[in-house]
C-alpha cells in the first residue's frame, strides 16, 4: 500500500494546478498540466518522497527498471560507455534522470574494473528527493560523482538516459475526422477534466488517422536532445525507452496514443485522477529523436532492440555462472514478451573516431536504424 505522505500531496497539488487553469482563462495545456503532475516542487511525483522504484508492489514501489531488475544491465551497458569513452577520448559520463542511482552505481563499478574508469560521473536529475537517495547510495564512490542543477555550455563525454525520454511532458492531439484539436485540462466543478480547442499543430506523420484518435507529439523531449546536440564537443550518447519508430508510433491500431499512468505495478491510462500519486509517461517517437538529434550535429550511430543491444554488448557472457534467480530477472531484460522487444536503444556520436562510429559495439547485430 502507498503511504499517507504519498496521497497528502494530491489535495495540495490539485489546488495549486486548480489556480494553473484560472490563471490561463480555463483551460491548461496538457504538457503543463504534466509537467506539474510530475515535477511540481515537493508535490509532482517525481518530486515528493513517495517510492517509486522496486521489484514488488509490497515495497510501496509503482514499477522496476532495468537496473533495479538485474545489475547485468549495468555491466553490459558498461562496456559500450568504455568504448564509447575511449573512441571520443574522453573521461566523464553523464546520466539523466538517474532513478535510484542503481544504474551510476553499476556503471561506475564496472568501468573501475574495466581499465576506462570514468574521472567524473555527472548526473542531471530534476528531483531533489531522487538526488538525496542517489548521493546516499553513491557515497562510496567520493568526489567522482557530481550533481548538476543546469547544462554547462559545452560536454565532452558519453551521455546515458534510461527511461527518462519517456517522462518528459508530451502534447496531445485529438482528431474529430475533420480537424485536429490540442487536448488540455478543463475543470468540470472541482473535477479535473478534458478539455479540446482548435490548434495548427499537426502530427509529424500524414497519417491516415481514424476519427477520434488521440495521439502524442514530443516536441520538449526533441528540444532536450537538439540542446545536447549543440553543446557536445566530443563523446557519444544512449538512451534506452519504450517507444517505436514513427510509422508504428502513429499506426492506425494506436488510435488511442501511448499516454499511460503506472502505480503500485500496475498501469492504468488517466492521469486526471490521483495527480502526484503515479507516474505518467508516453511512449517514445524514436524516428522524431533520432531526426532531432541529426539536425543539431549529431550522427545517429545505432537504433536497435534492448536485447540486441545488451546481447551484442556481452550480457549472455556476464550470465555465465550466475544463479536461478539472478539469471532469471536478467532474462526479463531480453525476452520479447518483457522488456527485451518494447523497449529500444538509440545511439548519437559527436566528434568520436570513424570506425567506432561505423561498428559500435551495441548495434553490431539487429540494428533497425533503416526503419526510422
Amino acid at each position: 500500500m502507498h503511504s499517507n505522505e504519498t496521497a497528502s500531496v494530491s489535495a495540495p497539488l490539485l489546488r495549486l494546478i486548480h489556480k494553473a487553469i484560472a490563471r490561463d482563462g480555463g483551460w491548461l495545456p496538457f504538457d503543463r498540466f504534466m509537467a506539474m503532475a510530475l515535477y511540481a516542487p515537493g508535490l509532482g511525483y517525481y518530486a515528493n518522497r513517495s517510492r517509486k522504484f522496486g521489484m514488488l508492489p509490497s515495497s510501496g514501489s509503482d514499477f522496476v527498471t532495468a537496473p533495479e531488475l538485474s545489475p547485468l544491465f549495468g555491466r553490459a551497458l558498461a562496456r559500450q560507455v568504455a568504448q564509447a569513452l575511449a573512441a571520443s577520448g574522453t573521461d566523464e559520463v553523464w546520466e539523466f534522470g538517474a532513478g535510484s542511482g542503481a544504474l551510476a552505481e553499476q556503471l561506475l563499478s564496472a568501468l573501475a574494473v574495466s581499465g576506462v574508469a570514468a574521472r567524473r560521473y555527472t548526473i542531471v536529475d530534476l528531483s531533489g528527493t531522487l538526488r538525496a537517495r542517489q548521493a546516499e547510495r553513491l557515497a562510496p564512490f567520493g568526489d567522482a560523482v557530481a550533481w548538476v542543477d543546469a547544462l554547462p555550455e559545452q560536454i565532452s563525454g558519453v551521455i546515458v538516459g534510461n527511461e527518462v525520454l519517456d517522462a518528459m511532458p508530451v502534447q496531445l492531439l485529438h482528431f474529430d475526422g475533420a480537424d485536429w484539436f490540442e487536448r488540455g485540462v478543463v475543470l468540470a466543478g472541482d473535477t479535473l477534466a478534458w478539455g479540446d480547442r482548435p490548434t495548427d499543430l499537426r502530427p509529424p506523420f500524414e497519417g491516415p488517422f481514424a476519427a477520434g484518435s488521440t495521439i502524442e507529439i514530443h516536441p520538449q523531449a526533441e528540444a532536450f536532445i537538439a540542446t545536447l546536440a549543440e553543446r557536445l564537443v566530443r563523446g557519444a550518447a544512449y538512451f534506452i525507452d519504450y517507444g517505436f519508430p514513427e510509422a508504428e508510433y502513429y499506426h492506425p491500431q494506436r488510435s488511442a496514443g501511448t499516454l499511460m499512468c503506472h502505480r503500485a505495478h500496475l498501469a492504468d491510462t488517466d492521469p486526471l485522477v490521483d495527480v502526484g500519486e503515479k507516474d505518467i509517461t508516453a511512449h517514445v517517437n524514436f524516428s522524431a529523436i533520432a531526426l532531432a538529434g541529426q539536425d543539431a550535429g549529431l550522427e545517429v550511430i545505432g537504433y536497435t532492440t534492448q536485447a540486441h543491444f545488451l546481447m551484442n554488448c556481452g550480457l549472455l557472457d556476464l550470465l555465465a555462472g550466475a544463479g536461478l534467480a539472478a539469471t532469471a530477472n536478467a532474462q526479463k531484460l531480453l525476452t520479447e514478451h518483457e522488456m527485451g522487444e518494447l523497449f529500444k536503444v538509440i545511439g548519437f556520436a559527436k566528434g568520436c573516431s570513424a570506425g567506432f562510429v561505423q561498428s559500435p559495439m551495441g548495434f553490431v547485430r539487429g540494428d533497425r536504424m533503416h526503419t526510422l
